[in-house]
């Protein structure tokens, strides 16, 4: 018996080989750049809602730039609150624009928030802590200028998507862990099917191994998870992470979660992440941090964004979007943005 949702399984038949290898990284970027970019060309109906302002921020170091993408919403108060988005990809593939459309900017329709996405550098050319650095020197420079650009630095959520999922997680543990007055309060944390530990063990890998692989199989996970780590991820399970360095970087090897903003965490249940982001949601319970959890009956890696149409994915957009809405609430994010 399949495990995927009946309305979710005619894509798997028409995707080619499913196993994300070193070589076929760049012919994987160029499709989903290609396809991501065209989507968002901000033709109708996406103009018809927002403005698009691109902006190149100091990266951590000031040696480099960042890249960063603002959508205003034409309802936007002043000041706004913010979704901070980081795309999905695997840390080797996709842009800033990654399944924008299909996900964050409805959010932030919804929400009247503006929607800043990042332009973060991609393993394996820049492994970890590359893709962190860029999106924290993003974030920074957002908050220490809210104000300039209409934005309540109060009231700053961040968002992921698989790779994007452990980028918003390790962002709301560094803003926890600033040290002075112009760190980020990040008042909220959104993980969607976050990839969150370097492993690759659990129960639901092998169930993913079993059933075919879904849209994101054990080997692509491997083979991304090595990329990221460089020289510390020889065997694409983790085996050395913790001895260059990178625990602080992946969500699911970081020890203290205390005092962290609210999270959302949601994951399909036929996901090979699955497992990794309950767990992660537990141990956020456990730390007493107010948390909403979602597993997806049927539901592959990135479904809803893949398979827009099905119940299944319209209904977990509707959870997302009703969470970010009730925690962009100004009554919520007075509670949550206690500098942490």
């Amino acid at each position: 018996m399949s495990p995927y949702d009946n309305q979710l399984t005619s894509l798997l038949a028409t995707l080619p080989n499913r196993d994300v290898t070193f070589d076929s990284i760049p012919s994987l970027r160029k499709a989903q750049d290609s396809v991501a970019t065209l989507e968002m060309t901000l033709q109708p109906p996406i103009s018809n809602h927002f403005t698009h302002e691109q902006l190149t921020v100091p990266s951590l170091q000031g040696t480099d730039t960042v890249t960063l993408s603002i959508f205003r919403p034409s309802l936007a108060p002043t000041p706004a609150s913010v979704i901070y988005y980081m795309h999905s990809g695997g840390i080797v593939c996709g842009n800033r624009f990654t399944f924008l459309r299909q996900d964050a900017l409805l959010w932030a329709l919804a929400s009247s928030a503006v929607c800043v996405t990042v332009e973060y550098r991609l393993a394996p050319e820049d492994p970890f802590p590359a893709a962190v650095d860029d999106c924290w020197a993003g974030l920074v420079w957002l908050a220490r200028h809210a104000d300039e650009l209409g934005l309540d630095r109060h009231r700053i959520m961040v968002a992921g998507q698989s790779a994007g999922g452990n980028l918003a997680a390790v962002m709301a543990l560094r803003a926890r862990d600033g040290g002075d007055e112009e760190s980020p309060r990040v008042c909220a944390q959104l993980i969607d099917c976050g990839m969150l530990d370097d492993r690759s063990r659990t129960p639901s890998w092998e169930q993913c191994a079993r059933s075919g692989g879904g849209t994101w199989s054990r080997v692509s996970n491997v083979t991304a998870w090595k990329a990221i780590l460089g020289d510390a991820g020889h065997d694409g399970e983790g085996s050395d992470a913790h001895k260059v360095g990178q625990a602080a970087n992946i969500a699911a090897r970081v020890e203290d979660l205390s005092c962290l903003p609210p999270a959302f965490v949601s994951v399909g249940q036929a996901d090979g992440f699955r497992d990794e982001n309950v767990e992660y949601a537990g141990r956020l319970w456990a730390a007493g941090v107010p948390t909403e959890l979602h597993v997806w009956p049927g539901g592959y890696h990135c479904f809803d964004v893949l398979v827009p149409d099905a119940a299944v994915s319209r209904r977990c957009l509707a959870a997302k979007t009703a969470w970010v809405v009730k925690m962009l609430a100004p009554e919520n994010t007075k509670a949550s943005t206690a500098k942490l």
